[in-house]
C-alpha cells in the first residue's frame, strides 16, 4: 500500500510564500517514484487537473507550466521520502486544491501515468 499525504497549505495573500510538502511512503522506494504537484480550482473534473510541476527519480530535471515558471520551485529529498513545492510570489489565479502524486511510468506531466495521488491540500491566495 503506497500512501501520499500533503501539507503546508493555507490562506495567504498575493505576493505570499508558501511550501507544500508531500511524503510518500510504501513498500516501493520512493527514488523509484516521478513525482509530481497538481491543482484542481472549482468546476474542474478530476481529469482536468492542471500539471503544475514535475521531477524525475533523481531531482535532475523538472517541468513547470508556464504560469509557475519563475515563480515555483520543485525539488525532492529521497532520503526523506518527500518532494516539496515552493511557491513564491502566489497569484488569486493560484488558488486552487494542490495535489501530490507519484508515478512509476517515469518522467511525465500526463496525470493518467500517476498511480498514486494525495487527499490534497487547499491553498487560497487573496488579493
Amino acid at each position: 500500500q503506497v500512501q501520499v499525504e500533503e501539507s503546508g497549505g493555507g490562506l495567504v495573500q498575493a505576493g505570499d510564500s508558501v511550501m507544500l510538502s508531500c511524503v510518500v511512503s510504501g513498500r516501493r522506494t520512493f527514488d523509484k517514484y516521478a513525482m509530481g504537484w497538481f491543482r484542481q480550482v472549482p468546476g474542474k473534473e478530476r481529469e482536468e487537473r492542471e500539471c503544475v510541476a514535475t521531477i524525475n527519480y533523481s531531482g535532475d530535471t523538472t517541468y513547470y507550466t508556464d504560469s509557475v515558471k519563475g515563480r515555483f520551485t520543485i525539488s525532492r529529498d529521497n532520503a526523506k521520502n518527500t518532494v516539496y513545492l515552493q511557491m513564491n510570489n502566489l497569484k488569486p489565479e493560484d488558488t486552487a486544491v494542490y495535489y501530490c502524486a507519484a508515478s512509476n511510468s517515469g518522467f511525465t506531466v500526463a496525470g493518467g501515468l500517476y498511480n498514486y495521488w494525495g487527499q490534497g491540500t487547499q491553498v487560497t491566495v487573496s488579493s
